[in-house]
């Protein structure tokens, strides 16, 4: 099994440089009468935006441990674990659109 040459599907997003940034708000100008005051949730969602900027998409040591652990033989698939995901994820699915 070769990891190296998967091709990347379609609309993949690669690393966090590529995350799309938020833009400026065009507003009107504020005349001297008029206030503008921004919440500390602003704040907070500035940080979080900076916070997620710099988090790698891809956690690439764990990427690496796993590449290792299949060239070695040591890899091991839980198809009961992988299932029980899978059904959990079309539960959901069909609980959304019910909702819908």
């Amino acid at each position: 099994m070769k990891i190296e040459g998967t091709p990347k599907p379609a609309g993949s997003v690669p690393a966090a440089e590529s995350r799309p940034r938020s833009q400026p708000v065009a507003s009107k100008p504020v005349g001297d009468d008029e206030k503008v005051q921004l919440s500390s949730l602003s704040s907070s969602l500035n940080k979080a935006e900076a916070a997620m900027a710099s988090t790698p998409v891809v956690d690439r040591g764990r990427v690496n441990e796993i590449r290792q652990a299949i060239s070695e033989g040591r890899f091991k698939v839980d198809a009961d674990r992988i299932a029980e995901g899978l059904i959990d994820s079309v539960r959901q699915i069909l609980d959304t659109r019910r909702e819908s």
